[in-house]
């Protein structure tokens, strides 16, 4: 099974957004909705200090007896924020994303925030290996491979 950077390498669309903790929760959910992501990292002085999403507006403002849109990121953001690392396995990944209901991965090396991972980026990644075995035993089968 391939690892977290063999996957990043080969992700389609590497860019990775972010939002400071001090913006506004309005300004996030635009970034969000214009680039048609679900989660926005959220850094401080260009470190890692939470993760915010399309999950964590819909459970933290339904909550509130108040409009939020002109509350700080960082009054809704989770700042326990999971991560994994270059080298760590996608079969690790997809493990901590099925056991803490996760849908995004931030990846850092070295402390430093290098890229994101989506329960998408690991679903395909598992289509593309198994149909890659699929066509391997099926040449194995035709004789094709000894």
């Amino acid at each position: 099974m391939k690892t977290v950077a063999e996957v990043l390498r080969t992700k389609s669309n590497a860019l990775l957004y972010s939002i400071d903790a001090d913006d506004s929760l309005l300004d996030g959910l635009r970034i969000m909705a214009e680039k048609g992501i679900g989660a926005l990292v959220v850094l401080s002085g260009g470190r890692l200090v939470g993760i915010v999403s399309e999950r964590d507006y819909v459970r933290k403002v339904s909550l509130a007896e108040r409009s939020m849109l002109g509350a700080k990121i960082s009054e809704i953001m989770t700042r326990d924020v999971i991560s994994v690392g270059p080298r760590d396995s996608l079969q690790h990944c997809m493990e901590l994303m099925t056991e803490r209901r996760l849908r995004h991965l931030p990846v850092l090396a070295e402390g430093e925030l290098i890229g994101l991972l989506s329960i998408g980026d690991l679903v395909k990644e598992t289509i593309a290996e198994q149909a890659d075995l699929i066509r391997q035993l099926e040449q194995y089968i035709r004789g094709e491979i000894p």
